[in-house]
């Protein structure tokens, strides 16, 4: 859970699943809060200097290191699933939201909707902020203007972007990045 900060982004992350989760009721929850928690996890097994020098440099979202972490993500849930008693289905709707969710460029259901928005969610807050600002090598007020520009748009559910508008208006003003 230490890897890229990941003790403080599953648990927020998860909390903005689950707010999604009770905004959307016709989706599975149990799929998106498995997922969610799952989907960074492979994190934990790839090269950490590449995680640093190759995945927030420019085109950051399309580097090999961040295939990496998606497809060790889907190969830990394959291993841990079936102990917690969950069938092969329930697994393959899991994997399928970890395959791709900081890749993929389109939603495949729901469930994968709703971890996409709280897996970026978590990047409006004071926390996020902080930590993704060291990550780039930004200030946090640069790093609020590419929140603006680069990925509010990439959130999908109406819950999830009326939620973002709030917790950067909150966090721009605790980090006072008006004037700093």
């Amino acid at each position: 859970m230490r890897t890229r900060g990941n003790d403080i982004h599953i648990p927020m992350s998860f909390a903005f699943a689950e707010r999604r989760c009770d905004a959307y009721p016709e989706a599975d929850s149990l799929v998106a809060r498995v997922a969610i928690l799952l989907h960074d996890t492979g994190w934990a097994c790839v090269d950490e200097i590449k995680i640093i020098s190759e995945g927030f440099g420019t085109n950051w979202r399309q580097v090999q290191i961040r295939f990496e972490h998606e497809i060790t993500g889907c190969e830990i849930a394959r291993e841990v699933l079936p102990g917690l008693g969950y069938d092969d289905a329930f697994i393959t709707r899991v994997t399928d939201i970890i395959d791709g969710h900081d890749t993929r460029p389109v939603s495949h259901s729901i469930e994968d909707s709703l971890v996409r928005d709280a897996d970026r969610l978590w990047r409006f807050t004071p926390a996020g902020i902080a930590l993704a600002s060291s990550w780039f090598v930004q200030t946090p007020s640069f790093y609020c203007r590419r929140l603006r520009a680069e990925i509010l748009p990439e959130l999908i559910t109406a819950a999830g972007l009326e939620m973002v508008t709030v917790e950067l208006d909150r966090a721009e003003a605790l980090l006072k990045v008006s004037v700093l």
